[in-house]
């Protein structure tokens, strides 16, 4: 195992992190446009979207260190990634009485998008104190090493 790993691993949750937010800053941007997608000769309403996050595997300092003895498998984090942005096509549009917008059917109702501002701001803090969280790993792993580095003075 390498003396960065622990810096390597955490910079992969703040990258996820970062996308994350980056995620829900783009439903907060939306949450009133209902021409995002144009399907079947009609516009449709911006559909909410949610990151999937996946442990990293596969590489191959892990495998060669399985394979020396210097850990079992599974033994050492390696990190997460994002394995896919979905939409939320599971919740659905919201309607809203407004004969006068543009976008609204024969009976006067807009289709508005999925995203719920509440729930946006809940992840959003979650995703914010989870980056915050590695942000002080990686401070506290990087003292480590530079302590480890004086005791050779």
């Amino acid at each position: 195992m390498s003396i960065f790993h622990g810096m390597n691993t955490t910079a992969s949750a703040l990258t996820t992190q970062r996308l994350r937010m980056d995620v829900i800053s783009s439903n907060m941007a939306n949450v009133d446009t209902t021409r995002a997608k144009f399907v079947d000769g009609e516009w449709e309403a911006y559909r909410r979207k949610t990151v999937t996050l996946k442990p990293l595997e596969g590489r191959f300092s892990n495998f060669l260190n399985v394979a020396v003895g210097t850990y079992e498998k599974g033994e050492a984090g390696n990190g997460v990634k994002v394995s896919r942005i979905n939409e939320d096509r599971e919740t659905p549009f919201k309607l809203v009485f407004d004969p006068t917008h543009i976008d609204a059917d024969a009976d006067g109702y807009v289709q508005m998008p999925n995203v719920d501002p509440l729930r946006e701001m809940v992840d959003l803090m979650s995703a914010t104190r989870s980056y915050e969280a590695n942000v002080t790993v990686f401070n506290a792993n990087k003292a480590m090493l530079s302590k480890a580095l004086e005791i050779g003075k």
